[in-house]
């Protein structure tokens, strides 16, 4: 017999020995460790799945987010819009009745001087007939109130004047 090819009994002892450790293990072991292996499997597949609707859900809810974001900047861009027509419409508004207001103030202010005219000129007439009167008193060394009240003579002076002063202004244009 050669060194390397073993006997009978001891052939026998391994294969015994292994027939004895392999059956169990096959017949036991193995189909829990198949058991925990497919449980494995299917939780792992599972966890895949419901992160993949999970994903879906997520990109369903990110789209609509989008679409209500898009939404609301559109709406805001509308706002926008309006309040500027709003704006440019209300400043129109205000400038035209700033116009109208400083018409009426223009017309009442030359209707006030036009008024204050008429007094000044009635207040200054009858002081200029009455300073005439009294320097002409001074000058001819006899009173002069009775020319005074012609009213004829004080209609005259102020016209009179009025053509002098228009004279030279028109010549000199």
């Amino acid at each position: 017999m050669d060194i390397l090819t073993p006997g009978l009994a001891p052939t026998l002892i391994c294969v015994v020995t292994f027939a004895a450790v392999f059956v169990p293990l096959a017949t036991v072991l193995l189909p829990r460790i198949n058991r925990v292996l497919a449980e494995r499997r299917d939780a792992i597949e599972g966890e895949i799945e419901r992160a993949e609707r999970m994903k879906g859900e997520a990109d369903d809810v990110l789209a609509k987010y989008r679409d209500e974001l898009a939404e609301a900047r559109h709406e805001a861009a509308h706002i926008r819009q309006q309040a500027l027509e709003e704006g440019a419409r209300l400043l129109a508004e205000i400038r035209a009745e700033g116009l109208r207001e400083r018409e009426t103030m223009i017309t009442e202010a030359q209707a006030r001087l036009a008024a204050d005219r008429i007094i000044a000129e009635t207040e200054l007439r009858g002081d200029v007939v009455s300073l005439a009167a009294e320097l002409a008193s001074r000058v001819v060394g006899e009173p002069v109130h009775g020319m005074a009240g012609d009213s004829s003579v004080v209609d005259r002076f102020p016209s009179s004047l009025d053509s002098r002063e228009d004279g030279p202004a028109r010549g000199a244009s």
